[in-house]
C-alpha cells in the first residue's frame, strides 16, 4: 500500500496525515459490542505503518475502554502516532445524559486520559461539543492551560457553529474542527467551513458515508432493529427517495472500478488540502481500500453530476449530526 500523504494541522500546524483512524467503533457505544481487541489493535498498529498517524478517540467512548485500546496500539511507539482526544460527554447506561465542561470537570478527564493512553502529553485535546452550560472563554481558556502544563499540545474544537469557531479561536488559536461532512450533509458549506479556511483551522471530517446511506449496500425499509430508524432520513418514502440519489453514485463507483463507499471518501478528500476524511475502521481488511480512496480523481464532469445530484438540501431528512 502507498503511504498516505500529511498535512498541517492549522497554522504553522504539526504534520498529521490527510487521512484519520476513528476507532470509536472498536469499543462500545450506544449498546453496540465491543470488537474483537486483538483484531482493533492490530489494525491501529497497520494503519501506523502506513503512515496514517492520527488516531481519534474519546474519553467517553466505551467508558474509557477505547483510550485504553488506543493506549495498547502505540504502547512502545508513541511518536508515531498522533492522538485525538474529544471530552465532555457523560454517558450513562448507553444513554448519553449531557455535558460537563466545567474547568474542574475537564482537568479531572484529563488526568484519566493520560493514565488510560498511557502518555505524559495529549497531542489534540477537544470539547466535543459547546452548549452554553459554561462561557466559552472557559472552556477554551482551561484547554489552553493545560497546553501550558505540558498536558495537551494542540486544541480542537468538534460540532460547533461559525461563530462559536471564531470566539473559541479568539482566545486561543484552533488547530482543528471536526465536523460531519459527506455527500450527503454539505450544510457546513455555507459558513462553517469558509470560517475554518478563513481562521487556517484544518478540518477533520466524520461520517463521510453518512451512516452508512452512501455505502451503496442499505435497502429500504431497514430492518425493525436497526437504530437508524430513529432519524427521518431513513424512513418510509423519505429513504426509498435518498437511495434513488445514491444509485447515481452506485453507478458512478461501477463505471469507474471502486466502490461507492471509496467515491465518498475520494469527495471529501479533494474538498481541500486542509480536510482530513476521518474514517472508522475496526479491521485491517478495510485499510487498502480505504487508502485506495485517497487517490482516486474525478472527471470535472464527474465531479458536477456528483455536486448537482448531492447539492445542499438533495437528501431529505435529518440525522444525528443536524442536533
Amino acid at each position: 500500500m502507498a503511504k498516505v500523504t500529511k498535512i498541517a494541522l492549522g497554522k504553522n500546524g504539526p504534520l498529521v496525515s490527510k487521512l484519520g483512524l476513528g476507532c470509536m467503533r472498536m469499543s462500545p457505544v450506544w449498546g453496540s459490542q465491543a470488537r474483537d481487541e486483538n483484531e482493533s489493535i492490530a489494525t491501529i498498529q497497520m494503519a501506523l505503518d502506513n503512515g496514517i498517524n492520527f488516531l481519534n478517540t474519546g474519553d467517553f467512548y466505551g467508558s474509557g475502554h477505547n483510550e485504553l485500546l488506543v493506549g495498547k496500539a502505540i504502547k512502545g511507539r508513541r511518536d508515531d502516532a498522533f492522538i485525538s482526544v474529544k471530552f465532555g460527554a457523560i454517558f450513562y447506561g448507553n444513554q448519553m445524559l449531557g455535558l460537563d465542561l466545567r474547568p474542574i470537570a475537564i482537568k479531572n478527564f484529563i488526568n484519566y486520559s493520560l493514565v488510560r493512553l498511557g502518555v505524559d502529553t495529549i497531542d489534540l485535546y477537544q470539547p466535543c461539543r459547546l452548549d452554553n452550560s459554561v462561557p466559552i472563554e472557559d472552556v477554551i481558556g482551561t484547554v489552553a492551560d493545560l497546553i501550558k502544563d505540558g498536558k495537551v499540545r494542540h486544541l480542537g474544537v468538534s460540532e460547533i457553529t461559525a461563530d462559536q469557531l471564531r470566539k473559541a479561536n479568539s482566545v486561543y488559536p484552533v488547530s482543528a474542527l471536526e465536523i460531519g461532512y459527506s455527500l450527503a450533509d454539505r450544510q457546513i458549506e455555507k459558513d462553517l467551513l469558509p470560517t475554518a479556511k478563513e481562521l487556517g483551522i484544518s478540518v477533520v471530517a466524520f461520517a463521510n458515508t453518512a451512516e452508512g446511506l452512501l455505502t451503496g449496500n442499505m435497502k429500504a425499509p431497514l430492518p425493525a432493529n436497526d437504530y437508524l430508524n430513529h432519524f427521518s432520513r431513513f424512513q418510509g418514502e423519505t429513504l426509498v427517495k435518498n437511495l434513488e440519489k445514491v444509485d447515481v453514485l452506485k453507478k458512478m463507483a461501477k463505471d469507474k472500478g471502486y466502490t461507492p463507499a471509496q467515491l465518498a471518501i475520494a469527495w471529501v478528500n479533494l474538498q481541500g488540502d486542509d480536510i482530513m476524511p476521518l474514517v472508522s475502521m475496526s479491521q485491517r481488511s478495510r485499510l487498502p481500500e480505504n487508502m485506495q480512496a485517497m487517490e482516486i480523481q474525478f472527471t470535472p464532469e464527474e465531479m458536477n453530476t456528483l455536486n448537482t445530484t448531492f447539492s445542499v438540501g438533495a437528501i431529505l431528512g435529518g440525522t444525528y449530526l443536524q442536533r
